[in-house]
This record gives C-alpha cells, sequence and structure tokens, in this order.
C-alpha cells in the first residue's frame, strides 16, 4: 500500500469533525486588587468556557505566577500585584497546553490519564498528545520521543479503525498497522509520518 493510499485510509478511520465553533468564547479576566492580593473574580466563568476544572485553571496560573494563592471554587486569589491583562496572557498559555488540539487547532478535546501521564485527546480529529505541569507546550513536545521512518518499535495493538488496521499508540503518535488483531505485541516498521499519524508494517523475522 503506498503512501497516499494509506494516508486516505488512515483519514477516513477518524472521528467526524465536530460542528462546534473553532474558536473558544472565554470571557475576559477580572482582575481586582485586595491589598497586597489580587482576586480573579469570574475564574468559574473562564474555567467553564474552557469546558475545564476551575481548580485546575486556579493551579496553572498560580504556578505560571510563581506565588501563593487559593482557591475558593467560583474565584481565586493570588499574593502580588496584578492586572487583568497578566491573567489573560497566562489564560491563553493555558488554552494553548491544556484546551487546543495541536493538530486541527480545535477546542473539542479531553483530558485525561492514561498510565498516569494526563493527555490531551482530540474528538474532531483524533489527535492526542501528553501534557504535563508547568511545562510549556515546547519543552513537553521535546520531551516525548519522536517516532522516526525507517525505524522499528515495539508497539501493542489497542484499537482497530473501521478499515480493519490495527492502531497503536506511542507517545503523541497514532500508528496503523495492517494485518494485525487487538491485543497483538509485535515490532514493526515505520513507512511513513504524517503528523501524529504514523504508517509501519509488522516485521517478520
Amino acid at each position: 500500500m503506498d503512501y497516499t493510499a494509506s494516508l486516505d485510509r488512515a483519514y477516513e478511520d477518524l472521528p467526524t469533525l465536530s460542528e462546534k465553533q473553532d474558536r473558544l468564547d472565554v470571557p475576559d479576566p477580572e482582575a481586582q486588587k485586595d491589598g497586597a492580593f489580587t482576586r480573579l473574580t469570574n475564574l468559574k466563568a473562564i474555567a467553564d468556557a474552557l469546558s475545564r476544572d476551575a481548580e485546575h485553571v486556579h493551579r496553572f496560573i498560580q504556578r505560571d505566577f510563581g506565588t501563593n494563592g487559593s482557591f475558593d471554587g467560583d474565584r481565586s486569589r493570588y499574593n502580588g500585584s496584578f492586572a487583568a491583562h497578566d491573567f489573560q496572557e497566562v489564560i491563553d498559555r493555558y488554552v494553548e497546553e491544556y484546551v487546543l488540539c495541536s493538530e486541527c487547532g480545535l477546542p473539542d478535546t479531553k483530558l485525561t490519564t492514561e498510565d498516569r501521564t494526563k493527555m490531551l485527546r482530540c474528538e474532531a480529529c483524533g489527535a492526542f498528545r501528553p501534557v504535563q505541569k508547568a511545562t510549556s507546550k515546547t519543552q513537553t513536545q521535546s520531551s516525548t520521543p519522536d517516532l522516526k521512518e525507517g525505524e522499528t518499535y515495539r508497539v501493542k495493538i489497542t484499537g482497530m479503525g473501521r478499515k480493519g488496521d490495527g492502531v497503536a499508540e506511542k507517545g503523541k503518535y497514532r500508528i496503523f498497522v495492517p494485518g494485525t488483531s487487538e491485543g497483538d505485541e509485535l515490532e514493526v516498521y515505520i513507512d511513513n509520518i504524517s503528523g501524529t499519524l504514523a504508517f509501519a508494517r509488522p516485521v517478520t523475522n
């Protein structure tokens, strides 16, 4: 099977794109000074717009500011003086790391924990990648081993595509392996890679 045919087949196996808008409607941060502290009074509204847990957003902001803070369910407070634009910059970084799909750019994603690793999975295009605490997107991606064309890897088939190809996952990659079944563990040779999609064949001894 040539590369173009493999790519077409893999895309057929991916979920249908969501009809959600590709832009988030996130409220502007509302910062309120309180002596030596600054409150983010609409934290929950922001988290709800992102479909994320408010405390998770709070912890990210706290780490990014490098300060102590507190969270009460609807709003949060941080030691220090911060303006609304400071919060906006941090929330933009949060969206980039924990909300937007790095492949299709849509926000139709979910955070899951797999083998003690937090993963961002896109319900629109099927792409996935690991995310890490207090880590920029660039650092996260560089910490994930890249697959290389022409190399051999051991994988486990964890699912099946609609066309009958076995599907394995390794780091941020989804690997399509024809002629395999769910549960198979085997060595595969990587023929081609396109984004986070890889096309492989079983290695025969």
